[in-house]
């Protein structure tokens, strides 16, 4: 966090004109990729032509590329030619479709279970593996012995895909076998033994994980250890995130995969974030009563419970609801005096060991909030809305802003345009113009590097959740994918996770569209480290793609660069005047 001078925008006139010779900053020489195809990028002296294995690409007026060109499984070599001038960029194209079988056998690595697997008795437990066509594939598991049947699957790409509009779901070549079985066995049943006969031949062989049935009266209870649990939808971090476990958290474990734990509510949780102990009953609370008090700048709402549970969180337009899970209610009173936020709250069980409050808000903007144990009782921190000064000259006095230059450091410098020039040293560049013309309306604004420091994400998050402003802006530059198409994608793009971040994204989105006249590339829910934050409205804008050759062109100009931070500023101030409506 600084005050952070200028010094980065120095040279940046010369950087979209260059001289330099014939040069690929990406793909890096020998590059591996599952994608059809791939984009070169880089650059060479504007006059004359460049050639990539013999045809003619190309170029934006400074002499820029970003071709796209097709990729065949194995080893492409793609020859670059500028007058005297050669590079040869080797790509190696492997195949993203899980092994194949080889004769009568199984595909290597795809007998599942493939890590130890913990469940409850009589709970489905599922199995497959790849195999030839017209096998016949079985699992024997205990005393059971399963049939595996062939299934048409399929496949999803990964959530990246929709960055390059290619998201549709593929069907899988791979010969899948699967089937599920139950038992009531409890105990470590060891490893599932899977047999495959095809023409006579029969093969055996272990899956790498075991099976264990957890016992229905001696119970695992983990406890969060962890600052901030993270619980997840499923037992990879490929799965989504839940609300965040407060510090504390108890809660019964009901499946094991690998090193994820299943919680009774449903979350997994990896087992670095918890502890585990065993206990006569699983962890569950009754509630009683519930104070709500007015403090300085937020409204903090007490929540006294027996045995700190897990917690989910679901914002509206105008509501703000919490589920405590594991918890009933015996609940008579609440004292909630009239308040500067809170319209009213409403409370219901909406099953024997979930209870819902809904609380109705005065404003359809939120501004953040906070969820901590306090030994057994669970507090919630609502923030109010900032107060801001009806000063027309400074219309963010009073109002706090974080900046977040992304990237930075020797070993991070995000996406690189086509001479090279780093993404870390824009974001620093563009950061320090939105600085000053905040602090001239009046904001104060924090930074989270005023030079070329290497931070991790949780070091900005921390910052933020250390600072609390009134929001949290990151600011980047984009690039796309392999299979993206470089040169003809453009423009800005807005992210945001929480939906109090959402109108903020919405807003700033459309102004620099509209007010620079730029392509839309799109608004984006999305899972990212800076837009994670509760404690204020966090977005994070991308604003341009460096690999594009001409909007390089572009994000690099100095007269261009200093409108867009005037819009930015502009685009603040004026969601700022709107939210209090």
């Amino acid at each position: 966090m600084s005050i952070m001078g200028t010094a980065g925008m120095v040279g940046t006139a010369a950087i979209a004109q260059t001289n330099q010779p014939l040069s690929v900053v990406y793909p890096p020489n020998n590059h591996e990729t599952t994608a059809n195809q791939i984009f070169l990028i880089g650059t060479a002296p504007a006059e004359g032509e460049v050639e990539v294995n013999g045809e003619a690409i190309a170029r934006s007026p400074a002499g820029h590329f970003a071709p796209s060109l097709p990729l065949q499984l194995g080893e492409n070599v793609f020859t670059l030619r500028y007058q005297d001038q050669e590079l040869v960029i080797r790509v190696n194209r492997v195949s993203a479709d899980p092994p194949a079988p080889v004769g009568t056998a199984f595909a290597e690595g795809s007998l599942t279970p493939a890590v130890d697997i913990s469940r409850q008795p009589n709970e489905p437990i599922c199995f497959s593996a790849i195999a030839p066509t017209n096998a016949t594939v079985s699992v024997s598991l205990g005393n059971q012995t399963i049939p595996l049947l062939p299934q048409n699957t399929t496949d999803l790409p990964p959530n990246s895909a929709v960055l390059t509009l290619q998201n549709q779901p593929v069907t899988a070549t791979a010969n899948t076998y699967q089937g599920c079985g139950a038992t009531t066995q409890i105990g470590n049943l060891g490893q599932p033994q899977f047999e495959l006969t095809l023409n006579g031949e029969t093969v055996r062989q272990q899956a790498p994980g075991t099976v264990e049935i957890l016992s229905p009266v001696q119970f695992q209870v983990v406890e969060v250890t962890a600052a901030s649990g993270t619980a997840r939808t499923g037992p990879s971090t490929d799965h989504s995130r839940l609300t965040p476990l407060p510090t504390g958290t108890r809660a019964t474990v009901t499946g094991r995969e690998g090193e994820w734990y299943r919680l009774d509510y449903g979350a997994w949780i990896r087992a670095t974030e918890i502890q585990i102990s065993e206990s006569p009953v699983p962890p569950r609370s009754l509630i009683r009563s519930i104070r709500a008090e007015q403090l300085s700048d937020r409204t903090q709402i007490t929540f006294p419970l027996q045995v700190p549970v897990p917690v989910s969180v679901n914002q509206g337009s105008d509501t703000f609801t919490l589920t405590l899970h594991n918890t009933t209610a015996q609940t008579d009173t609440i004292l909630l005096n009239d308040d500067p936020l809170i319209e009213r709250l409403a409370w219901q069980q909406i099953s024997p060991d979930q209870i819902q409050y809904t609380f109705q808000l005065k404003t359809k903007q939120q501004w953040g909030y906070e969820l901590a144990y306090e030994g057994t009782s669970l507090v919630l921190s609502l923030r109010h809305p900032p107060e801001i000064a009806n000063n027309r000259s400074q219309p963010l006095a009073g109002i706090s802003i974080l900046i977040d230059p992304g990237h930075g450091g020797p070993e991070d410098l995000g996406s690189r345009g086509p001479t090279g020039y780093p993404e870390k040293e824009i974001n620093l560049v563009m950061a320090n113009l939105i600085r000053d013309r905040l602090i001239a309306r009046g904001a104060t604004v924090y930074m989270t590097r005023e030079g070329d420091a290497d931070l991790y994400p949780q070091d900005r998050v921390d910052l933020i959740n250390q600072l609390e402003p009134a929001i949290a802006l990151s600011i980047h530059y984009n690039a796309l994918p392999d299979s993206g198409d470089a040169a003809n994608t453009a423009g800005i793009g807005t992210f945001w996770y929480h939906p109090q971040a959402h109108s903020l994204a919405v807003f700033l989105h459309n102004h620099l569209v509209e007010t620079r006249d730029r392509p839309s590339y799109g608004i984006f829910w999305n899972n990212l480290a800076l837009t994670r934050p509760s404690i204020a409205p966090s977005v994070l804008l991308e604003l341009g793609f460096m690999i594009n050759p001409t909007e390089f062109e572009w994000i690099v100009d100095p007269e261009e660069q200093e409108q867009l931070a005037e819009a930015i500023a502009e685009g603040i101030t004026g969601w700022f005047q709107t939210s209090e409506e």
